[in-house]
């Protein structure tokens, strides 16, 4: 079902059950004029749900390319970038931005504002309640950091060279005695400021609820 104020992109496919557009399920939502809107080529499975925006920012917003399996939720407020996966029974809170190329598995909650960086796995059943830093690899509840997503980075062809560029981010900011602040400004120090690099480190710098480290 297609409920009101919805946009979807072009080739998308909604089956059977699923449901979008109603109304968000916020105490505080007065019936404002709100919105979801869906890109491209997304394809959302059975009894997936996904609910209009509130008045904090208008509108729920799915990207281009996106998979979005059975029963997954996707809260008011959400903001999803472009070929995002999210497996079966993903459960999502209100305000949480998923950037490009994010995968999580099924049966995981991600509180409300947490963000998950661009090219990040989280494995399934896990209990996401702060940031999830890009390229890296969380799993548990509570999560742990399980090093870069490196099979997904190859995969979607960044080079050798960038791949070791964040691998050394990494190290110096999750396998040093050094605290987050320190480790950020080693890093800008010592390694060259390609265009990941510098999103690795102003994601982490920009953080409100903290990083999952474990």
């Amino acid at each position: 079902m297609v409920d009101r104020n919805t946009k979807l992109g072009r080739e998308c496919e909604i089956h059977k059950g699923a449901v979008l557009g109603t109304d968000p399920q916020d105490l505080k939502f007065q019936g404002e004029d709100t919105v979801l809107q869906v890109g491209d080529r997304t394809i959302i499975r059975e009894y997936a749900t996904l609910n209009r925006g509130t008045s904090a920012s208008g509108k729920t917003t799915v990207g281009d390319d996106c998979l979005l399996m059975a029963y997954t939720h996707v809260a008011h407020d959400c903001v999803l970038g472009n070929h995002v996966i999210l497996s079966n029974a993903v459960n999502m809170a209100g305000h949480v931005e998923l950037e490009d190329w994010v995968i999580v598995g099924g049966v995981t909650p991600i509180h409300q504002f947490v963000r998950v960086g661009a090219h990040a796995f989280v494995g399934g059943g896990s209990r996401i309640s702060q940031d999830v830093p890009p390229f890296c690899r969380v799993a548990g509840s509570p999560p742990k950091l399980y090093g870069l997503n490196s099979v997904g980075l190859e995969r979607r062809g960044f080079t050798s060279e960038t791949r070791a560029l964040l691998k050394k981010t990494y190290r110096i900011l999750f396998q040093s005695n050094l605290n987050v602040s320190q480790g950020i400004a080693r890093a800008r120090e010592e390694i060259d400021p390609v265009p990941e690099v510098d999103h690795f480190l102003t994601f982490i710098e920009n953080s409100e609820r903290g990083i999952t480290i474990g």
